[in-house]
């Protein structure tokens, strides 16, 4: 987590900022305040996050929230520390590599289970409660940050480099975390209940499929569920508690027909 929150601040301070670009979503917004008002950005950061944070710690829980508490006021702190001081003279390759930079940092934070706070946070609470296109709902908020800057500015080049480096930093995102935006897990393992009670407190559903095994014949529960790319964490680490045995098989799914949330 520190070191994706170190990746965070050096694509932020080193790339994007010496040029007047823009990450998306929370960090773009405090980064536009700044580029207008002044104000420390790393501060504006944290300020914008902490409401967004205490939403996700009632809705998401408090591993989840704990873990994205963390990685923002590391990045915070480490956002005074490293220097703003431009690695590259062309905007375009400050656009493309502090996107690689922030998407790998926001990456890292997703796959140990946490978040760089923000848009993630609101992504994860949308994907419980509805099941919503939400890499079009993503790219529209971005697409509102980036089109302030420009109107604000009037500065189109800026805008599109921006909208550069939000696009590259959501494709290093998926490589680093997870490619789709919902996966299939398909869980065999010899303790049923105890995990059935965990998965059936979340509000996806799951499917028991009596399996036997070829080479020994031996009888076992097989659970589908399909989640999230933004559970997935915490669904790995509950098998590893609860059954860390069991064989897992997460697939990648194109798409889903009928109802993906219970309740």
């Amino acid at each position: 987590m520190t070191i994706g929150a170190l990746l965070i601040a050096i694509g932020f301070n080193m790339l994007l900022i010496p040029h007047q670009l823009l990450s998306g979503g929370v960090s773009g917004i405090s980064m536009i305040i700044s580029y207008v008002t002044v104000f420390n950005i790393s501060l504006l950061y944290f300020v914008l996050n902490f409401p967004i944070l205490v939403w996700g710690w009632f809705v998401l829980g408090r591993h989840f929230v704990a873990w994205s508490v963390y990685s923002v006021v590391a990045a915070t702190v480490l956002l005074e520390v490293v220097p703003v001081k431009s690695l590259v003279m062309d905007p375009m390759l400050g656009a493309v590599f502090g996107g690689v930079i922030f998407g790998f940092g926001s990456g890292v934070a997703l796959r140990l289970g946490g978040s760089s706070g923000g848009f993630d946070i609101v992504a994860s609470i949308v994907t419980r409660k509805r099941d919503l296109p939400l890499g079009m709902l993503l790219f529209i908020l971005n697409g509102a940050v980036i089109a302030a800057l420009a109107l604000m500015n009037n500065d189109w080049d800026a805008a599109m480099y921006s909208m550069l480096a939000i696009f590259t930093a959501g494709k290093v995102i998926d490589v680093v975390h997870i490619r789709h935006m919902k996966v299939t897990a398909f869980i065999i393992t010899n303790e049923t209940e105890k995990l059935l009670a965990k998965l059936l407190a979340t509000p996806r559903g799951v499917t028991i499929i009596k399996t036997r095994g070829a080479y020994a014949g031996a009888e076992k529960d097989m659970l589908m569920t399909v989640t999230t790319r933004y559970e997935l964490a915490a669904l790995r680490k509950m098998i590893r508690q609860l059954d860390p045995k069991a064989f897992v098989n997460i697939v990648e799914t194109v798409g889903v027909i009928g109802e993906f949330r219970r309740g």
